[in-house]
């Protein structure tokens, strides 16, 4: 599946274009009948249609479990769901609207590459600033690793609570590591280890050693999956203490890492040209034509599932390894680390004009108990934020107890800022460069320039 590239919109843009065909919704917390308290929550879920089984959950098992606990406590408070089944730029812009207008739901579901961007609008505040200390005492922060509350943080403040995270992984063929003289237990050590495994896959005829994302065509898997976990493995961030990462020796090495792999013939350079490329990478994998693929979870889940897969594979637990992507060396990583990853997810916000900022922490908080996050699985293995269910629904899937265990503690997430996005394809655009032929000091030079004019030299460490 190859992941869309969300045109390059700034929220203000957004805002201003959709201002008049979306009515903001009622102020958060307003009062309701017989002196109840009301409290609303919005996702952009909707039953029978996108996303229902949040909606499903969020109607039957959280609304009705929140009341009751609230009547036990002698109080009367009402929760509504506000639903919504449309296109992510549409229900952000919508977001973005009532959130504009101090109007909107108490409790919020957004994307968590948005939460920088409203936050610098001034849409959003941190969660200690609106409902107080019981945010510092909450029991979930001792459950959620602090590299996944990067998810909800900017600029060292908590603004969210992650839903949920995905982290990314090397998969590689055991049988094809035995045929080349490998261990079918694998786990490299740095770059040059993947490399040395990729050439000994070389030997075998009708094999593509290593293929990881790269150029305009994969978007932004290209830089998910492949640009910024290497980018992590140099201890480099693309976004680090309010300056975009430029044309550096990181980035150049980076990109001197996919010219050894795509100009010494250890990938298909053909795949990452072509539009569905990311897909036929899945069903060679699959095939046994590909020995080592840089991807996520969603891959091991979606993909290859022996029984729901978009390309089976029967004999996958026996068959496919997976391994943590490596740093550069040793230690090289960031934070000193020796492995790295990246991660995506969404988050619930609270609306900083909720009338009871308090009461819908809570609200928020419920929604994140172990007991809410394991029955929104609905029986479903899947990563969540929280290490005590993934320790309980993950037990019978060896390969997101691995993403669980061993992935998110050193992983880490894109900046939630407006131009991310274009960033994004600067970077997709160097590593194209690179396999068709330019040197990575050119590629990098050049995606150097595309960045000053899109965020000022100021905003840029120097190169």
């Amino acid at each position: 599946m190859r992941l869309p590239r969300r045109p390059a919109t700034t929220l203000g843009a957004l805002v201003t274009a959709l201002a008049l065909a979306v009515t903001a919704a009622g102020c958060g917390g307003e009062s309701g009948g017989g002196g109840a308290i009301t409290l609303t929550i919005t996702q952009n879920a909707i039953s029978g249609g996108k996303n229902a089984k949040g909606a499903d959950w969020i109607k039957n098992w959280v609304i009705p479990r929140f009341e009751a606990a609230k009547r036990a406590a002698g109080q009367n408070v009402r929760v509504r769901f506000q639903p919504n089944g449309v296109e992510d730029e549409v229900y952000k812009t919508k977001i973005a609207l009532d959130l504009k207008s101090g109007r909107g739901p108490d409790v919020i579901d957004i994307d968590g590459i948005w939460i920088g961007e409203f936050a610098q609008a001034g849409y959003l505040r941190p969660l200690r600033e609106l409902a107080g200390a019981a945010v510092d005492t909450w029991e979930g922060w001792k459950q959620i690793p602090p590299a996944v509350q990067g998810l909800g943080i900017f600029e060292g403040r908590k603004y969210a609570l992650p839903v949920g995270t995905d982290g990314r992984v090397l998969y590689y063929n055991k049988e094809l590591f035995a045929r080349a003289g490998l261990a079918r237990q694998w786990q490299p050590g740095s770059w040059r280890e993947v490399i040395d495994a990729a050439r000994a896959l070389k030997r075998l005829p009708g094999v593509t050693p290593l293929q990881i994302n790269a150029g305009t065509a994969m978007g932004e898997a290209t830089t998910m999956q492949g640009l910024l976990p290497l980018l992590a493995g140099t201890g480099t961030e693309i976004y680090s203490g309010g300056k975009w990462t430029g044309g550096t020796q990181a980035l150049r090495d980076v990109l001197g890492f996919y010219r050894e792999v795509y100009s010494g013939g250890l990938g298909d350079p053909r795949i990452q040209q072509e539009a569905q490329g990311r897909d036929k990478s899945f069903l060679e994998f699959a095939e046994g034509k590909i020995g080592i693929l840089a991807e996520g979870d969603y891959f091991w889940r979606s993909v290859v599932d022996p029984a729901v897969g978009v390309n089976p594979m029967k004999n996958r637990d026996q068959v496919v390894g997976y391994a943590l992507i490596p740093a550069a060396r040793p230690g090289a990583g960031l934070r000193g680390q020796d492995f790295v990853s990246m991660s995506g997810g969404s988050a619930r916000v609270l609306n900083p004009r909720s009338r009871h900022p308090a009461l819908a922490w809570e609200l928020l908080s419920f929604m994140h108990s172990a007991a809410a996050v394991e029955a929104e699985l609905g029986g479903e293995a899947r990563v969540t934020a929280r290490t005590d269910v993934n320790d309980k629904v993950l037990g019978r899937d060896p390969m997101l107890s691995f993403v669980a265990e061993k992935v998110l503690p050193v992983t880490a997430y894109r900046p939630p800022l407006a131009v991310y996005p274009e960033v994004s394809a600067a970077l997709q655009e160097a590593t194209a460069a690179v396999v068709s032929g330019r040197s990575p000091e050119e590629a990098a030079a050049a995606y150097h320039r595309r960045l000053t004019e899109l965020v000022g030299a100021s905003a840029i460490t120097p190169a």
